[in-house]
């Protein structure tokens, strides 16, 4: 069914008006308050939400806000700074005063209607706000944008139109928002039961394994500083890991190696030092990441050494001075257990043994992991395809502002 045919039949022949914003609903303004403030005044479980810029919110008392800048109508909040965006909220609320919001003040516009229907037009206020060096938008930006009213004479056959169409997406969201929750619950008790397993296979009893610290086992060496620059003009084939956890650290690819085989990565510095990785193939590695090669392939499995230090590493973390590290003097001291020590044979064939049980449980665990992005951007897509039908009204083609095309 095309977008037309399927809009006309939800409209059945009624006349489309369209209007400014500013005249279908009441715009409000926002609390004069800093970010200081929001932070000192936050209360886990207080009643108010007031809103700021991106995705930072505080919980506070309602006498902490006067009572004039408290909203109490189900509203749409317009993020205009920044990242521009809108958020729909139907409990109390307060708001930067660099904020505003929009509430209806007639009962022929449903308030969630008119969010949908900016929802799909974000790429157009964005488009807007990116012209400035801090992305941002004004009032006239939004208060000038004409918004579709269906049957604008006949305000209860309006109001059910809009109604049928929030129903429809609200639907959609509210799947959406289903899926990602069991899903998530999913991938929680996974990983619960893969770390329980993990732990459990790598307890070793005293006595039926010989320690060793990693600087006896193995050599350990750092990377090299690589910038954007040097990235972008040796462009290649061959990855560069660095310090991020996203894309299994890959920052960029490059025409030439530094190390071909296999190996394990390690982060040395930031938020992510003491992250370890398994590596093989041709590839490079930053300064910000060390690099371990075993020394008797014989002795240590590097798959066994690396589920051991995704496990000990952490422990070994410096975290002084706001910035933690796990340097290669660090990394030499780690304990790492070598089961049967005087049988080298048996000795690797338990540690393979252990390694086939876990590289299974991880597949097991990751493979929901890698399905859970697609599941929801499937459903987010199916709810933009119904959007897009559902509001893709024909619009005179003198108007002055347009929607983008959905």
């Amino acid at each position: 069914m095309s977008n037309t045919n399927f809009l006309e039949k939800l409209l059945d022949g009624v006349v489309v008006e369209w209007k400014p914003l500013g005249k279908v609903l009441m715009r409000t303004k926002g609390t004069k308050i800093t970010a200081g403030q929001m932070k000192e005044l936050h209360k886990d479980g207080a009643p108010l939400k007031v809103f700021a810029g991106g995705r930072t919110v505080a919980f506070v008392d309602f006498d902490d806000i006067p009572a004039k800048d408290v909203n109490r109508e189900p509203s749409i909040i317009v993020k205009s700074r920044g990242v521009i965006e809108f958020e729909y909220y139907n409990k109390p609320f307060s708001h930067k005063n660099e904020m505003w919001s929009y509430h209806s003040k007639s009962d022929g516009v449903h308030i969630k209607y008119v969010y949908h229907f900016l929802k799909l037009n974000e790429p157009y206020f964005q488009g807007l706000g990116s012209k400035m060096q801090m992305p941002q938008i004004a009032t006239p930006d939004t208060d000038k944008f004409e918004i579709p009213i269906p049957c604008p004479d006949n305000p209860k056959k309006s109001l059910e139109i809009q109604a049928e169409i929030v129903r429809i997406l609200d639907a959609f969201t509210a799947l959406t928002a289903e899926l990602t929750a069991e899903l998530t619950a999913e991938l929680t008790a996974r990983k619960k039961q893969y770390n329980y397993y993990r732990d459990q296979l790598l307890s070793f009893v005293e006595g039926d394994v010989e320690w060793k610290t990693l600087g006896e086992l193995a050599t350990l060496r750092r990377g090299r500083v690589m910038s954007k620059g040097y990235l972008a003009e040796n462009a290649g084939i061959y990855p560069v890991y660095s310090s991020q956890t996203a894309s299994n650290g890959v920052i960029g690819k490059i025409d030439t190696f530094d190390f071909d085989g296999e190996f394990i990565s390690w982060t040395t510095d930031g938020a992510n030092a003491g992250t370890v990785f398994y590596r093989t193939g041709k590839f490079s590695i930053t300064n910000v990441c060390g690099l371990i090669k075993i020394n008797d392939e014989a002795r240590l499995n590097y798959k066994f050494l690396f589920y051991w230090l995704s496990i000990e590493a952490q422990k070994h973390v410096y975290s002084g001075m706001g910035n933690p590290k796990l340097m290669s003097h660090q990394v030499e001291k780690i304990p790492v257990p070598i089961p049967n020590p005087d049988d080298p044979g048996k000795s690797l064939n338990e540690q393979k043994r252990i390694v086939t049980i876990l590289d299974k449980l991880e597949a097991l665990t990751f493979s929901i992991s890698e399905g859970l992005p697609r599941e929801i951007e499937l459903r987010q897509k199916q709810y933009e395809y119904y959007r897009d039908l559902l509001l893709s009204f024909p619009k005179p083609e003198e108007s002055p502002l347009k929607p983008v095309e959905p």
